[in-house]
């Protein structure tokens, strides 16, 4: 089907009309990798070394597309991966949640979201809320409980992140509020983007730059360079505050991060519920390989002892599908939603996961299999010396 004014066929279309409907400086901060890029782009292009073992005759004539994750029921194996301070859109995370409820997936909200978790929640059911390791313990629990009595169902705990921010095209200035002097800093590229703009002059508003959600009861939320220096600030969480924050969570808990085997071992012994075999979209230690490249490792030093999750450069159905061949229970997008967000608001998020359906089933009817739960290796053909562990 062609796309018209108000769809789209792919993620890359999305982009490229997220490209054109973004000021600048918001756009690059949607692809951007550390450094070289090196991880970014290698998220991505490792899809494109696997092929299929597709067969012709003998096809399902209906395929089954629905799993569970952390305890919850999906229509796809695709889930909503938590992404900070979207300004993007007005409606932010809380048209992200409409879109997901829509689809019948799951999504996490980040502590640095730019909307409340208790309005997020409201909009989607199925949600997991994301944890970075800020302030005391004490702090960080109180945080869990606030998501909690919002409706979250599990926590996302992420610990790749290395503070890195170096970028070899020069990073997007970010200013810590939207007053005079900023807002005529920004003006030329905010004036070549009129629709972007008038679509935040519509609802009455300019992004916000706050972070909500690291707010306690009470508290006046911190804008994101303050919680981010809070960030900065607090010792570096060890396996023993990961056990510790699960017990104390005490429901469905994803550790996101892992890349090596022996770290996927232990995030067992600390008794996790799930993992995400993740590079933080390129935006950590630049030269790790794509995330797909580590999942064959991960999925088979731990089994079946816990669910394992791929989030990274997924664009299409049919990476989804490749990560599930590979043991992959689900996978986790990012950019392809904001891009569709920067698109078309919450019908241009709910286009993509539409997207990525189509693609799932269109894969599954090409390599003859009823069910994404049928899918293995034998499906997929990998180059030697793809995998990393």
């Amino acid at each position: 089907m062609a796309s018209t004014r108000d769809w789209f066929e792919t993620v890359e279309e999305a982009r490229h009309r997220a490209q054109k409907r973004l000021p600048r400086s918001v756009y690059l901060a949607l692809v951007a990798g550390t450094e070289k890029g090196l991880t970014a782009g290698d998220n991505v292009a490792a899809f494109d070394e696997i092929t299929w073992r597709p067969h012709v005759a003998d096809l399902p004539a209906k395929r089954e597309t629905a799993t569970t994750v952390m305890g919850q029921d999906v229509s796809m194996p695709v889930l909503v991966s938590p992404t900070g301070v979207q300004a993007v859109h007005p409606d932010g995370e809380v048209a992200v949640a409409r879109a997901a409820a829509a689809e019948d997936v799951a999504m996490g909200l980040s502590s640095f979201a730019s909307k409340p978790v208790e309005e997020v929640g409201a909009a989607c059911s199925k949600l997991f809320f994301q944890m970075y390791w800020v302030g005391p313990r004490e702090t960080i629990l109180a945080r869990a409980e606030r998501a909690r009595a919002a409706g979250a169902r599990g926590l996302i705990m992420t610990l790749d992140w290395s503070f890195a921010s170096r970028r070899d095209w020069g990073s997007p200035p970010i200013p810590e509020k939207i007053d005079l002097r900023n807002a005529v800093k920004f003006a030329p590229e905010v004036l070549r983007r009129p629709r972007w703009l008038a679509t935040y002059l519509r609802s009455g508003g300019i992004p916000e730059l706050s972070v909500p959600n690291l707010a306690l009861a009470g508290e006046e939320p911190p804008n994101f360079f303050g919680a981010y220096g809070q960030w900065m600030g607090t010792p570096l969480p060890t396996w023993d505050d990961v056990a510790w924050l699960r017990e104390q969570w005490g429901g469905p808990f994803m550790l996101k991060g892992i890349t090596r085997p022996d770290d996927a071992r232990r995030a067992v012994d600390a008794g996790v519920t799930a993992i995400s075999v993740s590079t933080h979209g390129g935006n950590n230690l630049d030269s790790t390989p794509g995330a797909i490249r580590s999942l064959p490792g991960v999925v088979d030093a731990v089994g079946d002892q816990v669910e394992v999750l791929m989030d990274g450069g997924v664009r299409r159905g049919g990476d989804v599908v490749k990560a599930m061949a590979l043991g992959a229970r689900a996978v986790m997008i990012g950019r392809a939603y904001l891009w569709g967000m920067a698109a078309g608001g919450e019908r241009g998020v709910q286009n993509v996961l539409s997207i990525l359906r189509q693609g799932i089933d269109e894969a599954l009817l090409g390599l003859g299999k009823d069910s994404v739960h049928d899918l293995d290796r034998s499906d997929v053909v990998l180059p030697p010396g793809f995998t990393r562990s």
